[in-house]
């Protein structure tokens, strides 16, 4: 069992980033191995739009990209993974830039047989939901408005999987970042903690079961 984190905060000793490593130490708790990228200190470039990856070679798993960089190897081990965990900010309601820019390159995954319909999964790329994901949120304003913050990440994250077969697990928000107290942060690291454990625990039941 393996498990990929992928922060999309820029400051990878912040809060967002703590909660994505305990739950991915939750992960391991449990057994799985993990791999984290804090996507700040990839190379992932901007998507140019040239098309290439989704309209050529369909006989590929990973589309080719014209651009040199990380991407590409990241996929590779992303297709090896069974779960994963996406942790961001909000960012002008929203994920981050940083986060928006990796799942716009992984239109790589799919193919377009025409070029007027939405693109398909790639051969070897659907999950048959035997794969799952869960999300990490953080914002300054109050729990309260996680439907106003939290929702269009978690959309955001969603829409992107879909082709895949990719099922969502579990959702933390953790609002009133500036202000959340050591006590409070504490019982959201725990929460964390335990959205890793249940995270390999729905990805064995469903391939136990199916």
């Amino acid at each position: 069992m393996k498990i990929m984190g992928f922060l999309g905060s820029p400051r990878v000793n912040g809060r967002c980033s703590q909660l994505l490593q305990r739950a991915l130490d939750g992960a391991v708790s449990t057994g799985a191995e993990i791999k984290r990228y804090d996507l700040i200190n990839c190379n992932i470039q901007y998507c140019r739009g040239c098309c290439t990856c989704y309209e050529k070679k369909p006989e590929l798993t990973i589309g080719e990209c014209p651009l040199e960089d990380d991407v590409a190897s990241i996929l590779e081990e992303y297709l090896m993974a069974d779960g994963y965990i996406f942790a961001t900010p909000t960012y002008e309601l929203n994920i981050t830039a940083l986060m928006k820019t990796f799942l716009e390159r992984k239109i790589a995954l799919t193919f377009k047989t025409d070029p007027l319909l939405v693109p398909e999964a790639r051969h070897g790329i659907v999950a048959n939901f035997k794969k799952k994901a869960s999300f990490i949120v953080t914002a300054n304003a109050h729990d309260e408005f996680e439907e106003v913050m939290g929702d269009p990440c978690y959309e955001a994250f969603e829409a992107t999987l879909m082709l895949e077969e990719i099922n969502t697990q579990g959702k933390l928000f953790v609002g009133r970042m500036a202000a959340i107290t050591d006590e409070e942060f504490s019982e959201k690291m725990e929460q964390a903690y335990h959205l890793g454990i249940d995270l390999v625990a729905a990805i064995k039941t469903v391939r136990a079961t199916g």
